[in-house]
Order: structure tokens, then sequence, then C-alpha cells
């Protein structure tokens, strides 16, 4: 099914996690309703920790599809605690992590850009997991208190146009998967759900990856999941992110269909530059460096925040045209109004 967000009845067979394991050891591929009931009963804490590790590790050696994907994302839907958010286009800018390349926090930085030329933002991640700092780390830096709940979350996005979504207080289903998931040590399908698990049901945005191969099976996820308006990147050069140093490989998801399309960052004006330029620290080095972007510092590292920032904000309904998202980012930054929206998220979050 393609383009709606579809409730499958309880009356449907509940299908055993210890099935669904030997259909994946068969070298079979799980369907939709397999991988949403099997990823519901996880969740629901009937599955034990040695079911959980066998199924993580028979599904990455199987593959997954754009078909578990989506089941899989439409069973943390149903247990996630949602965040409700204003009228109008709301977009996530956010990568799977995985990618190795220790940059500074490009999607943290463009998500503020994002808000600042008035698209709403939740911003949905965690702390550090592959990288040397998460969002949630260099927000923290920054003065972000993510420790907020629901309510005041609700309230960032309203009055601030921008929110930080700390994904272990808004997905506590997960906790049934999180020990059998560090013994195994591997990465597995939660990785991939988490990004497409926007606790606002955001249908808008850009989703980095860490393998050109997860732009294809992502983009035929976000299709059956009901996306608006939705980009899925992988810079050729390995990032999770829309890059600079080389060309992007794309998808494009505007409700059932799909665009697959490579991004060439000189076909707007945008040099290229190499990785060394793009890396990141700590904590405290990628929050200063977020800062000097939003300052209004030129160079490399603003490029790549405006190319991204500019995609996301074209597909929250921002812009017409990347060339029009750059216009509209760049004028974020240097009318500080990017800087202001990090400002009035730290009081935001910090209000007693």
């Amino acid at each position: 099914m393609t383009g709606a967000f579809r409730l499958y009845p309880e009356s449907r067979r509940f299908i055993m996690i210890k099935e669904t394991i030997a259909k994946l050891v068969d070298g079979k591929e799980l369907t939709r309703q397999e991988s949403y009931e099997t990823l519901k009963e996880i969740m629901s804490g009937n599955a034990t920790p040695a079911q959980i590790g066998s199924f993580i590790t028979a599904l990455r050696i199987r593959g997954e599809s754009a078909d578990v994907i989506a089941g899989g994302v439409q069973a943390m839907r149903e247990k996630l605690i949602a965040i409700a958010t204003p009228e109008g286009n709301v977009v996530d800018i956010v990568g799977t992590g995985g990618d190795q390349q220790h940059t500074f926090n490009i999607s943290t930085t463009a998500a503020f850009v994002v808000a600042g030329a008035g698209v709403m933002v939740a911003k949905h991640g965690n702390r550090r997991v592959s990288s040397s700092c998460g969002a949630a780390d260099v927000l923290t830096e920054l003065g972000v208190n993510i420790e907020i709940g629901p309510p005041q979350m609700e309230k960032c996005i309203r009055e601030a146009g921008i929110a930080f979504l700390f994904a272990p207080a808004l997905h506590p289903a997960m906790k049934y998967a999180s020990a059998p998931r560090s013994e195994v040590g591997i990465r597995s399908i939660f990785n991939i759900l988490g990004p497409l698990s926007n606790p606002t049901g955001a249908r808008r945005g850009v989703l980095g990856v860490y393998t050109r191969d997860l732009v294809k099976l992502f983009s035929g996820a976000l299709a059956q999941l009901g996306s608006v308006h939705m980009f899925v990147a992988h810079g050729l050069d390995g990032l999770d992110e829309i890059t600079t140093t080389g060309k992007t490989a794309m998808g494009e998801v505007r409700g059932g269909d799909i665009r697959l399309f490579e991004l060439d960052p000189r076909d707007y004006g945008i040099p290229l530059t190499d990785s060394a330029s793009l890396r990141g620290g700590d904590s405290a080095a990628n929050a200063l460096l977020v800062k000097e972007v939003l300052s209004g510092k030129t160079g490399p590292k603003r490029d790549i925040v405006l190319l991204n920032a500019a995609v996301t904000i074209m597909a929250g309904g921002g812009a017409e045209t990347i060339e029009a998202g750059l216009t509209a980012a760049a004028k974020s930054i240097d009318s500080w109004a990017a800087m202001e929206k990090l400002e009035k998220l730290v009081a935001l979050t910090n209000e007693k």
C-alpha cells in the first residue's frame, strides 16, 4: 500500500517472534505485516532477550526491505509518546549515524537555519553513538536542556519554531530491546527505525543515511508511510548528509512518487571542499563551530550547512527550488534569525 498509513486489525494472527526468526534463517523475506507484528511483540515486552538478539542477527544477515522498515516504523509509531504541533508544515532533519566521518554537527546547525527561515523544526535525536558528538551532546553544551517533557517540547515548537525531541524520553518501549542490542553489538533495524519515527509524525524533511543502498530502501519505506515531501541523502564520500566534497545520492519522495538522482553542489554555486574541513571534535569544540556558523563565519562549514538547510526548507514548503532555499538559508544566518532561534530554545528549555 503506497502513500497511506494503515493500521492492521488486532484480529489478525499475532506472529510469534520465533516463527519470524525461523523464516529469516531460511532466507525468506518478511512481509510488512509480519514485521509490524514482530516489532510490536518486542516493544510490548513479550519477547525474550534471546529471541530479540536472534531476530536482530537474522534480519541483519537477511537484510531489510522497504516493507520490513515500513512495518517496523508502524509499530514504533504506535508505541511512542506523541508530540503535538501547531497547524502548518513541520520538518525533521536527521541522520542514521554510522558514517564514521566525525564531522561537526551539520544537521543540528542546519535545523536552526531552517527554523530561522520560518519552517517549523522538530529535531529528533539522541546522544552520540558512532560519532564524536551527537545532537543531544552538542545541544547540551550550547545550553539547551534536553531533559524537558512533552508539554515543554510542544511549547518550544509553538513559541520558538524549533524543538529537540530527545529520543529516549519519547520511545519508552525501546527499553525492551536496549540490552539485547547492546549485547549483540551490531547495527540493527532499530538504528534504522529511530530516524523514521519522529514523535510529531513529521512527513517532511531530510533523512541522511550511511550507505547508498539505503537511499532507495528508505525512499520506498517513506512512500509507504505517507510522506508528503521527504529527501533521503547519502554523500558519496560516506556522509549521512548532503555533502560538499562531491556528489550526493538522493531520493525525493512526494506522496507515493519516488525520484532518485545525484546532487552536485557546484550546480548551485557551492565549491567542493575536502572532508578535513568538515571535521569536528568533542561537544565543546562542536558547540563553538555551531556558534561560528550561526554568527556568519564563511567557509566550507557554512556552505554545507546552507545546502542541507536549503533542501530541508524546500521539503518544508518554504521554497520552491534548492536555489530559493539557499537564498532563504543565507538570509536566516545573516539576519541573525538562526542564532535567535538557538537563544530562544535555550531560554524556553531552562524555564522553571
